[in-house]
Formats: structure tokens, sequence, C-alpha cells
């Protein structure tokens, strides 16, 4: 099977094969191209920008990762405008990874598509299935949050240090822990006045 039958397959949700060569290569092309993403930091954001372009699928502007910044394949990618990452962020991209406009992500901040298979034999065959995770407009994730597959959290929340992202997770609130749940609404408030 090609690479793009592959890739459609993968969007499915259904079971697929982790191991094949296309993928395979496919992954070792990204981490090449990561390298140099990673390795032009202190450059113009243009050049920065369209290194990023030929990993993702789609970035708006202004979008930057601190170093380093690793993803799978990349396709699977498509950022907003205004997107900053902190050091080390990691993006599993078997499936579809949607990040809106205006998003934060602190240090170590991971998000993973794809699972591998829970029978052992099916595993160690390369059995995997991967679930869309999308982030809304707004969001700022916390240093060392661990996004997992199938969630969608909503505009304008707030994810806590070190939280574990099994549930999606509405608009508007404050959400921390392991596994994540809802602290709090973020209210009026919760303003402080500060423009710039």
């Amino acid at each position: 099977m090609t690479l793009e039958k592959q890739k459609q397959h993968i969007l499915t949700g259904k079971m697929y094969n982790d191991l094949t060569p296309e993928l395979v290569k496919a992954r070792e092309k990204t981490v090449l191209l990561t390298n140099d993403y990673n390795t032009s930091f202190g450059q113009p954001q243009s050049v920065r920008e369209e290194l990023l372009r030929k990993i993702v699928h789609s970035i708006g502007s202004n979008v930057h990762f601190e170093p380093t910044f690793r993803c799978e394949f990349g396709f699977n990618i498509s950022i907003g405008n205004n997107f900053y990452a902190n050091f080390d962020c990691v993006m599993l991209d078997g499936g579809e990874i949607e990040i809106g406009n205006n998003v934060l992500f602190g240090p170590k901040v991971g998000i993973y598509t794809s699972n591998h298979a829970i029978d052992a034999i099916e595993r160690i065959n390369g059995g995997c299935y991967s679930k869309k995770v999308i982030i809304g407009d707004n969001v700022w994730v916390g240093a060392g949050v661990h996004i997992n597959q199938g969630v969608t959290i909503g505009d304008n929340s707030i994810i806590g240090s070190g939280s574990v992202v099994t549930k999606n997770i509405p608009a508007n609130v404050i959400a921390a822990g392991v596994p994540c749940k809802i602290i709090r609404n973020i209210t009026k408030e919760d303003k402080t006045g500060f423009t710039s």
C-alpha cells in the first residue's frame, strides 16, 4: 500500500500497521526536517516558518516553537495564527492535530493521537489506531501536559501544569490533574485590567 493510501486509512481510526516501510521512512524524513527547523533557531521568523511549512500540513502567521520540536509525521498537523510552544514540544500525529489561534504551550507539552493495540501480539506486529485531537482558540496548555488521543479542548480554556488530558475539556474553564478535570469556570472576575 502506498504512503498516501496508508495516510488515508490511518485517519479512519481503524487499526493500521505502524511498522510499514513507508511509515518508517516518513518518520525518518520528519526527524531530519525537524532537525533543520530546530537548528534554525535565531534566524528570521520568515525563514523558520518556511522550514516549518515543509514539515506540517498548514500554519498561520506568527507560529513559533522553541527548540526542540518533534513530531511523528507532520502532515497531520494544522496550526492557526499566533502560536507559541515553549521548549521540547512533541506532537505524535498519526491522527490529525488541529490547533486554533492564539494558543500557548508551556515546556514539555505532548500530544499523542495514536495508541498501540491492547493485544500483545497485535502490538508486537505494529497494530495502532489514531483519533484526532482538537485545541480551540485562545487556549493555554501548561508545562508538562500530556494530551491523549481523541481529546478536544474548548476555546479560552487553561490546562494546568502536569495534567494528563484523557477526555474532552469544554470552553472557558480551568482544568488540571491526572486525569485532567474541570476545576472552575473562567469568569469576568479573572480580569485584572491588563492591556499591554
